[in-house]
């Protein structure tokens, strides 16, 4: 288990955000080394109506809780009217591959016999990701079987040429205390045409026990194999990271008890962890998380070092 040192929240949005596109909120926050000495932070941000937008804080790479700068305009808004994306979006994943800085993101859109939908997108950026350009206004990853309501891309892998991807599927609605609350699970892809739908995939993790709904897979190699990280949902309100390993990517075993970051006591994070992305720094790893309600707060940071 990692042992991890938390640095509390290192990004109050309230308090830090700027303009009325960043007034709460920074979801699936997702760090990326830049060669100016920062780590930039993607995340959605969340205006007065809930609407997301993707943006980026810009951290000391040597002192990671220092903000050194923040977007002052999204890097990516919401797309055109009646688009997949035309109520928001989430970050899915950052990859550096041929043809520039690819962002992978969720878009959501309202309808009106379910609470929300929510597709895949794609948007290229050919300057270090200050800007990011949709490569098409429809989703790279749609409906199909299974996939009805939600198929969010969240892990993307550049090897050997090909794209493996990580995502979450949902076909259903779970309902709560009289509320509607998705039901998914965690797919894998691989395929060297982003742009063709998938004929088929594989399924790698399904809910278990009072669990409905397990996704936002981030995987990450581990010595000669994979370590994926998740976000799983219980009927009881339970919001909560796990882990998985992998030797080949597809087939996965849970070890959820080597998550090994627990609730605080009180503040940001005392009832929530959820969307924990890792970045490997050297001698440390960096976990940057969303905490109570989704990151109503914002973000924060824990950190490992190696032994």
């Amino acid at each position: 288990m990692t042992a991890w040192t938390k640095r509390g929240l290192v990004f109050d949005t309230l308090r830090q955000g700027v303009g009325g596109w960043m007034r709460h909120s920074a979801l699936t926050p997702t760090p990326w080394r830049r060669n100016d000495g920062t780590i930039r932070v993607y995340a959605s941000f969340r205006d007065d109506e809930g609407i997301g937008r993707i943006g980026y804080v810009d951290m000391d790479a040597e002192r990671p809780g220092e903000v050194v700068r923040v977007s002052a305009r999204p890097v990516l808004d919401v797309g055109r009217g009646g688009c997949f994306d035309d109520n928001g979006m989430i970050l899915g994943d950052l990859v550096e591959a041929p043809g520039g800085l690819h962002l992978f993101y969720v878009g959501f859109q309202r309808v009106a016999r379910a609470k929300f939908l929510a597709f895949t997108g794609l948007a290229l950026s050919t300057d270090g990701g200050d800007t990011f350009a949709r490569v098409q206004e429809t989703p790279v990853l749609d409906r199909g079987p299974g996939r009805s309501s939600i198929a969010a891309i969240h892990s993307a892998r550049y090897e050997g040429g090909r794209w493996r991807l990580w995502y979450a599927a949902g076909d259903g609605w779970e309902m709560i205390g009289g509320q509607p609350f998705p039901r998914y699970h965690i797919r894998y892809r691989e395929t060297d045409d982003l742009h063709g739908q998938p004929a088929r995939d594989e399924v790698c993790l399904l809910p278990q026990g009072q669990e409905y709904r397990i996704g936002r897979p981030r995987v990450y190699r581990d010595g000669d194999g994979y370590l994926m990280y998740f976000t799983r949902g219980d009927t009881k309100g339970g919001y909560f990271p796990g882990c998985a390993t992998s030797a080949d990517g597809i087939h996965w075993e849970r070890h959820d008890e080597r998550f090994g970051l627990a609730l605080s006591e009180r503040g940001w994070d005392s009832r929530t962890i959820c969307y924990p992305a890792l970045l490997d720094d050297g001698e440390r790893t960096l976990m940057f998380y969303n905490g109570n309600d989704m990151g109503v707060d914002g973000f924060g940071l824990a950190e490992a070092y190696r032994a």
